[in-house]
């Protein structure tokens, strides 16, 4: 998904779930959005000595992971044969903008269809989520320039600041962004730890794809993952204390809690 095209996309994004008569009613309504929006870009400000250590770390990490890129790549490599196989197709969906988009549209009809608060809050995480993790994800692409792996350029290939090509633009993934965002907040919505579980399998397999589909190394997908996780936590936990779980999948198969404030 080019740069280009993934602004188009959030933006409408943005659009439809400030446009919605889902946002007018009483919580979970345009003037929390701006105010939260307002809230998550000042997060850095507020930070303390661990949070800043916790994201050297994520960035050593990242650094570490990307010397088994080709190594991985190599492997994955040797059989083409389910390149669009349900699994690796249906990861690829997942991860893709429309995604959200599709369930935000779904949840806010049965809101209004049902007056539902439960549906109205998941679809408000939805949307917020994925346009946070979204718009990092969107900004780094373009500042990092990494080139992605059919380019045959090597896994040390950067071009910075790169606006037009979408081949400069591996990390992080997108796709495993998105995928990670969404499954966050379904995961944290929920209640069985077997659902909880459940909400990450699509995610799974949307970094799965997008490594065997030779679209990303596979520390691009990681970083992705990790983004779409805090930014999903970050959501759903600002809303807790305000309302009680609701009683829908909430999926946490591993605790990644990375609390910014």
């Amino acid at each position: 998904m080019t740069v280009r095209r993934s602004g188009f996309l959030l933006s409408l994004f943005l659009s439809i779930a400030c446009a919605s008569p889902l946002v007018a009613q009483n919580k979970y309504n345009l003037s929390q959005l701006g105010d939260e929006t307002a809230a998550f870009i000042e997060l850095p400000i507020h930070w303390e000595g661990t949070d800043w250590l916790k994201l050297g770390l994520t960035g050593a990490g990242t650094f570490l992971l990307m010397q088994t890129d080709q190594p991985v790549r190599t492997a994955v490599m040797k059989d083409r044969s389910y390149y669009n196989s349900v699994p690796i197709e249906g990861g690829r969906i997942w991860g893709e903008l429309y995604t959200p988009v599709a369930l935000f549209a779904l949840l806010g009809a049965h809101s209004l269809a049902t007056g539902g608060n439960d549906t109205r809050k998941i679809a408000f995480e939805i949307g917020q989520a994925s346009f946070y993790a979204g718009a990092i994800t969107f900004l780094l692409k373009a500042a990092i320039g990494r080139a992605r792996p059919f380019t045959e350029e090597g896994r040390a290939s950067y071009h910075p600041f790169t606006l037009s090509d979408d081949d400069d633009h591996s990390l992080p993934g997108g796709h495993a962004t998105v995928a990670f965002a969404l499954s966050t907040v379904l995961s944290k919505n929920a209640h069985s730890d077997f659902l909880k579980g459940l909400a990450y399998v699509p995610a799974v397999f949307t970094v799965v794809s997008r490594v065997y589909q030779d679209e990303h190394w596979f520390s691009d997908c990681v970083l992705g993952a990790a983004i779409g996780s805090v930014v999903g936590a970050w959501v759903v936990d600002r809303h807790e204390h305000e309302q009680s779980r609701v009683q829908i999948p909430s999926v946490y198969p591993f605790t990644v809690r990375i609390t910014f404030d």
